[in-house]
């Protein structure tokens, strides 16, 4: 079965969209609870089994100001879960050849070996070992913005610590230094190689994005603090890491999230996705989708296995990483549930899948909590009525 759905100028054809209606159902109702409850504003939840979209249900408002609903198609700035795409344009690239993940970063960077940190290798980024969690404290929205910039002061940054031993968050810079080796590699920006290499074989080109331009930001769900939590960071002790890491004004919140040249400007840390175009592309990961597969099963063994885990020296909570995904489903721990990988956004989005049940999940929404309740309840939903299914 085949559907096409119109998003203004393009189109996204779904060839295997095979709703599942009782599951579809379960999440709807749960869906539909949060955002009359009022503890959500809109939301997006969508799943797949295999190649096929089983899951694809929306509630509420993208747009308070205007009441625009949210559809299926509207993109959501979901902060971190986008570093999933990147990631995954890296082991693209990498089963292509153009680098290994023991590849030293100065191999293809060389600016990026200043102050020791000429070991540091692709392995390291990917699974936030690589001792380069900070950005200068003077940095602002607009440096967030100018790619030279932040690659630059990256490349001059002093290691935290030895690469490969230890774990820590690396909230902004994972995006700069996986988008930087991408555009030595191939001389290509990082949101070219996305529409190339992954959003445009899939069929999703107009619904996920690094840099979106200004013209498709009519499009997006309009974020907001949720009023009880101030902002989507959860209180953390003042002597943390993370704190020397950025400047507090780049704390992702609302006002952050919604500036025009922020949601312009290729910031591959966090990006704009609807909840099917993320879980399709963790299918594709998973499995062929629509004649598309992204990389090997071999590779995918390799890409999603844990590299990493231990006390995060940044956060101070434990973690487990694979290379470029968290290792364990929401509500669950990374040895209870070792086969799913994916990646969480600050303000409570999730998406991830499951090797083991070949489902691919993912909840997007506009109102930024501080934790994960809600797409843990969704998760929870989609996992036992996808299986059943």
């Amino acid at each position: 079965m085949k559907k096409t759905v119109s998003t203004g100028d393009t189109a996204t054809t779904f060839d295997h969209r095979r709703i599942m209606p009782d599951a579809q159902k379960q999440v709807q109702d749960a869906i539909d609870r949060l955002v009359e409850s009022g503890t959500e504003r809109g939301l997006q939840v969508a799943a797949y089994r295999g190649g096929d979209l089983v899951i694809d249900a929306v509630s509420g408002i993208a747009d308070p100001a205007t009441e625009r609903p949210v559809t299926p198609d509207t993109p959501f700035y979901n902060f971190s879960i986008v570093k999933a795409a990147a990631s995954t344009i890296a082991h693209v690239l990498a089963e292509r050849g153009l680098f290994g993940y023991d590849t030293p970063v100065v191999q293809l960077w060389p600016e990026f070996g200043a102050h020791g940190k000429q070991s540091v290798t692709v392995r390291h980024v990917l699974n936030h070992t690589a001792g380069v969690p900070g950005i200068p404290l003077d940095t602002t929205p607009e440096d967030l913005c100018e790619w030279s910039k932040m690659c630059a002061a990256i490349a001059d940054e002093q290691l935290w610590w030895e690469p490969g031993t230890k774990i820590g968050y690396h909230a902004y810079t994972f995006g700069y230094i996986v988008g930087e080796i991408v555009r030595r590699a191939t001389g290509k920006p990082i949101s070219e190689v996305l529409r190339e290499a992954v959003s445009g074989p899939l069929g999703i080109a107009d619904e996920i994005y690094f840099g979106m331009p200004q013209s498709e930001h009519h499009r997006l769900a309009r974020l907001e603090d949720a009023p009880s939590a101030g902002g989507p960071m959860p209180e953390m002790p003042p002597d943390l890491p993370m704190f020397k890491a950025a400047p507090m004004s780049l704390l992702p919140t609302a006002q952050l999230g919604n500036r025009p040249d922020i949601l312009s400007a290729d910031i591959p840390a966090g990006g704009k996705t609807s909840a099917r175009a993320i879980a399709r592309m963790y299918a594709a990961l998973l499995t062929e989708v629509d004649g598309v597969r992204l990389i090997s099963p071999e590779r995918l063994r390799e890409a999603t296995a844990v590299s990493f885990g231990g006390i995060d020296a940044v956060f101070g909570m434990p973690t487990t990483w694979a290379l470029g995904y968290s290792v364990g489903r929401l509500g669950s721990t990374a040895q209870d549930s070792p086969t799913t990988f994916g990646v969480g956004g600050a303000g409570g989005s999730f998406a991830c899948a499951d090797r083991a049940t070949g489902i691919a999940f993912a909840v997007t929404k506009n109102r930024l909590t501080n934790d994960f309740s809600a797409a843990t309840q969704l998760s929870q939903i989609v996992f036992a009525a996808v299986s059943r299914g």
